[in-house]
């Protein structure tokens, strides 16, 4: 699927910063068809790796959470493949991820909450857990959701 099998594995991040300058080294690696899940609770990163993802890829920002809108397409500004960035929380099924008409052979996609839904879309993809190990989202004041804090993101690819 693409080069980032290097990148599997676990991996500690301290701050923001580091979270979006882990998803800019896999942006710069991606291309057409590539797609990846990520799961994690509220505050976990995966905006922020995202983020830095877009920027890896050269497509036009800005880089929002896509949760109102529940997908959200940025073109390339560099001639390679656009970057589709999902919420797919709100959706109840894989049937409804299909209704969005994404074009997974010529985009690179990136799914939040996807993991029940990413076979039904694709037979390979890049599974991205990010956790936030000292509690969980519940233990988090809404305000300090996007504080520095460390996390750990765990890559793995998955073929079915």
């Amino acid at each position: 699927m693409s080069a980032i099998d290097d990148l599997a594995g676990r991996h500690a991040i301290a701050t923001s910063e580091q979270m979006e300058d882990l998803g800019r080294r896999i942006g710069r690696r991606l291309a057409a068809g590539d797609l990846l899940v990520l799961t994690g609770p509220l505050g976990a990163g995966k905006t922020t790796f995202t983020r830095g993802l877009a920027e890896g890829l050269g497509v036009r920002g800005p880089v929002q959470s896509p949760t109102f809108v529940i997908a959200r397409t940025h073109p390339s500004l560099v001639g390679g493949a656009p970057l589709v960035h999902v919420d797919a929380y709100r959706l109840g099924s894989a049937a409804e991820l299909d209704d969005l008409d994404i074009d997974f052979a010529r985009s690179v996609v990136v799914i939040e909450w996807g993991r029940p839904m990413a076979d039904a879309v694709a037979d390979a993809w890049w599974d991205i857990e990010l956790e936030r190990p000292v509690g969980g989202a519940s233990d988090v004041d809404d305000e300090d959701l996007d504080a520095d804090a460390p996390r750990v993101v765990t890559i793995a690819r998955v073929e079915r």
